[in-house]
């Protein structure tokens, strides 16, 4: 009874509170970013830098793990996977992301992150990793989820609406519910991090199939952070043609470069591959929609931003498609568990007639 509970809180209560805990982090990461480019720091600077140290602090972690115990020879195939992660994950995902970040709010990069389920199912869909029968309460479940929680994005960023919580300033007391009347800079942000999502949603794909080809977590992650933080040095080189950009004072430019570096490189990615292997790309997916609401609240506390009626609309409907999605998923594992231990059952009885044996 105690190994059966134990194997239950392995398979679902610790992926839970891990997913959690990674989006905690990473609003933390967005809101911290924001506040340091506010402050003059180049968006480009700050993700080498972060990267760059997250490589350095999982290096000795990755040199005790191979040292411990046997470890697979890594092959030319998966050394350009860890290649591709690099590039698709850290390198363009995250100077996208940010430079959108830079020119909107990362209430808007989490509102925009809650269309990441829709992609990530259509795209495991199209690499066979779901199974999509429409007659099935379970896919049903799954699209209608997917639809509503993009929905719910959608309402969230074209609405605006009356200021519900948050200080009262021009930008939050504004009477256009509209983002096109904002700001040209408003909209190109979202582009971005739009294009970002579709980045993320193929690199979910990408990592889960590599951790079955490959399955060393950490020297997946040490590989991508390292091959990452080389390509975004190379990139930045070229893009940023100030001196002065590298030059980091103390302040809450350093303060989000190490945090980002121990809870983004660090702890983020171990545990998304972690989960990725136990759960899928979908189920780590479908945690975005409680990053827009912890978003919202650390905007309020520190970045000053004000909390509207749209976002509250679209938090709402958001959740729904949320749970939608999530129970599709658990009706589907229960079905399949199901016909497993018929199969079983079916298998162990045979063995024990002696008609069948014969």
């Amino acid at each position: 009874m105690v190994i059966m509970e134990m194997q239950s809180w392995s398979k679902d209560v610790f992926p839970f509170v891990a997913m959690v805990l990674v989006e905690c982090c990473e609003m933390g990461m967005i809101t911290l970013g924001k506040a340091a480019m506010n402050d003059g720091m180049s968006n480009l600077v700050y993700v080498v830098y972060y990267n760059a140290l997250g490589t350095f602090l999982l290096l000795p972690f990755l040199i005790f793990h191979r040292c411990r115990s046997n470890m697979a020879l890594i092959t030319l195939s998966i050394l350009w996977r860890f290649f591709l992660l690099g590039l698709l994950g850290i390198c363009l995902l995250q100077v996208l992301a940010y430079t959108g970040i830079k020119y909107s709010s990362p209430t808007l990069a989490a509102a925009l992150g809650n269309l990441l389920p829709g992609f990530t199912f259509l795209l495991t869909i199209i690499f066979r990793m779901e199974k999509l029968d429409i007659r099935k309460a379970s896919s049903q479940a799954k699209s209608l989820g997917t639809i509503v929680a993009i929905i719910g994005a959608s309402i969230m960023t074209l609405y605006k609406g009356p200021r519900v919580l948050g200080s009262s300033n021009l930008h939050s007391d504004s009477s256009h519910h509209s983002l096109f009347s904002q700001e040209s800079n408003w909209l190109l942000g979202g582009l971005l991090i739009t294009i970002t999502c579709i980045m993320s949603s193929g690199w979910n794909v990408l990592q889960t199939d590599t951790v079955k080809k490959y399955p060393e977590q950490m020297t997946i992650v040490f590989f991508t952070c390292c091959f990452g933080s080389i390509q975004c040095a190379i990139l930045t080189l070229v893009l940023e043609r100030n001196p002065e950009a590298w030059m980091v004072k103390p302040g809450i430019g350093m303060i989000a470069i190490v945090f980002s570096a121990v809870s983004g490189s660090v702890f983020r990615y171990n545990v998304l591959t972690w989960c990725l292997d136990k759960k899928g790309p979908l189920y780590v997916a479908m945690f975005k929609p409680l990053g827009m609401v912890i978003a919202a609240i650390l905007g309020i506390l520190f970045l000053t931003e004000s909390l509207h009626l749209g976002s509250v609309i679209g938090a709402v409907i958001i959740s729904a498609g949320f749970y939608s999605v999530l129970w599709g998923k658990a009706k589907e594992i229960k079905s399949m568990l199901e016909i497993e231990d018929i199969v079983s059952g079916i298998d162990s009885s045979s063995q024990r007639s002696p008609l069948l044996q014969k």
